[in-house]
């Protein structure tokens, strides 16, 4: 008797507010919150990282002398990644999804599908005989496991946003609160799902369809109490995304491996521990660790006992996982991560969860005071400089607009929509500490004084949507950092071993794709940093 008398009193203080007394989740009305939340699971294909401290940018070799890297020590917050890169059949059931949803047919939706296609040309060389990866590697079945590549970084960034989408959806619809196999039977370009629009404005999910979105949990509302899954809720997983380079570097080296006490013993040069390439363990001694060039004209290694089994890309999970359960941290293919490349990392400014790249945006609202969603119609799309053509947004999401005054006025964290040049690239960084009075720096005028004087391609399309490039041929370009270009790591099976060490980086322009660049998601995990009761004092333990 006791023991139920005491589960009944902890149950019931867990629906009685703390703050006020009052009933949580009364049905008569009130203040409904999960206040049965157990903890954020991991989302499909992702394995937990704990967040800590490492030394950010710590290479052990520099041949290049580029100062590229300096070492800083910095902390990041515990989140989730995919064990492997995205291959080429996730990739496939993305494009198959806005083939069927968005028919590239319609001359709405007609860039769509082809905008989120990857470049299959990037195989060709002059000089080398390639065809047939070009016409096979993407959607030939024996190539289903392998790491997607020719995917630009703003390509990789719209499948993030696609398959959050995609995994909410199913939550949802397990939960009751969407339509049991709508995705499937009544998804169309005009009645699509969106996560953000559905937190936002529930009615505008699905094209507004009452019979997709339910009120309540299968449709069975008796009042109007929980008629829609919220933020609150705690059902729906928080965003697919490129991980920053900080959460990058640290789940590749994962020095948690190294770890006895609160000391890390030794550093490791690749993201496996020892000083080599190849495996010393007895019943695979000899073997590569991962699939890189070995040397000139050495991709694979000699014929009937292959070095690393590979010559192009190989079948992901080929390789030994890191200490944090990670494949391919290291070779395959190197992996597009989200900051803007900049030739430093300014610890000075910020040593938690480090990214350059932050643009904030708001949801527009339009006329009617409501959220503005996305459609058929008013679809945006971006030209990039290299001519290619891609959807800025799809209909059924919320339109974004930079923030403004509103958010900006009197806060000391920023002030500003375009934070992507902060402290390195922005006016005040320049050399020229007569910024202010320089008459090109008012409003309108133009900054001819940038830091970063990268070229400026010019890509228009006329009336009749005749598009023309034209080059930059100046020859005063000083850099081809700017904005646009991102960073990327990790060695490919195109680089020698020198490119395997976690923390060297390379930057790319970020609407360009090539034959050993690919990607893999990660997510923020919400809550405590871990959710493991070990003994903080046990060596190795991850």
């Amino acid at each position: 008797m006791f023991g139920f008398a005491s589960c009944s009193k902890k149950s019931s203080s867990k629906n009685t507010s703390t703050a006020t007394g009052w009933k949580i989740n009364d049905k008569k009305g009130g203040f409904q919150y999960a206040s049965n939340y157990k903890q954020q699971p991991a989302g499909p294909g992702l394995i937990a990282i704990e967040g800590g401290t490492f030394t950010m940018g710590r290479v052990q070799d520099d041949v290049m002398h580029d100062w590229n890297n300096t070492p800083n020590q910095q902390h990041v917050q515990s989140f989730y990644m995919d064990e492997s890169e995205v291959t080429n059949v996730m990739y496939l059931e993305y494009l198959d999804w806005l083939k069927r949803v968005f028919p590239p047919t319609e001359e709405n939706y007609k860039n769509i599908y082809v905008g989120a296609c990857p470049d299959t040309l990037v195989w060709r060389n002059r000089l080398g005989y390639n065809e047939t990866m070009t016409n096979n590697y993407l959607r030939h079945p024996a190539y289903a496991e392998y790491p997607v590549v020719g995917v630009n970084w703003i390509q990789a960034v719209e499948f993030c946003k696609w398959r959050t989408d995609r995994v909410n959806e199913v939550v949802l619809e397990k939960e009751g609160y969407l339509k049991r196999d709508a995705k499937l039977t009544d998804v169309s370009g005009e009645k699509t799902f969106s996560t953000e629009t559905y937190i936002n404005a529930p009615t505008k999910a699905f094209g507004g369809d009452e019979e997709i979105v339910l009120k309540g949990r299968r449709g069975k509302s008796k009042d109007s109490i929980n008629l829609y899954a919220q933020r609150s809720s705690g059902l729906m997983y928080a965003e697919y995304r490129l991980p920053t380079e900080a959460e990058w570097e640290y789940a590749a080296v994962a020095n948690v491996g190294n770890r006895e006490y609160n000391l890390y013993q030794g550093q490791k040069k690749y993201p496996w521990s020892g000083s080599y390439t190849r495996s010393g363990k007895r019943q695979v001694r000899g073997d590569q660790l991962a699939n890189f060039k070995q040397g000139k004209g050495d991709y694979g290694g000699i014929a009937g006992w292959s070095d690393d089994g590979a010559d192009i890309t190989q079948i992901v999970k080929s390789y030994p996982p890191n200490d944090f359960g990670l494949y391919d941290m290291a070779g395959n293919v190197n992996e597009w991560v989200a900051d803007v490349y900049r030739p430093i990392v300014d610890d000075e400014a910020n040593d938690f969860n480090y990214f350059r790249g932050n643009v904030y945006t708001k949801n527009k609202i339009g006329e009617d005071g409501k959220v503005e969603v996305v459609t058929g119609d008013n679809i945006t799309y971006d030209t990039l400089a290299n001519g290619k053509i891609i959807a800025r947004n799809f209909p059924g999401q919320i339109a974004q607009v930079p923030v403004d005054e509103q958010e900006t006025y009197l806060r000391q964290n920023f002030d500003k929509s375009d934070n992507r040049n902060y402290r390195d690239g922005d006016k005040q960084s320049t050399r020229y500490f007569d910024f202010g009075n320089s008459e090109d720096d008012e409003e309108g005028g133009k900054n001819e004084k940038k830091m970063y004087d990268s070229p400026q391609h010019n890509v228009s399309v006329d009336s009749l949507g005749v598009m023309t490039r034209k080059y930059d041929r100046s020859s005063k370009r000083t850099t081809l950092i700017d904005d646009n270009v991102r960073v990327y790591k990790g060695g490919s099976w195109r680089d020698r071993a020198y490119w395997l060490d976690p923390s060297q980086r390379r930057f790319f322009p970020q609407d360009m794709a090539t034959d050993d660049i690919g990607f893999r998601c990660a997510m923020s995990k919400v809550g405590p940093k871990t959710t493991k009761k070990t003994s903080r004092g046990k060596p190795n333990s991850k």
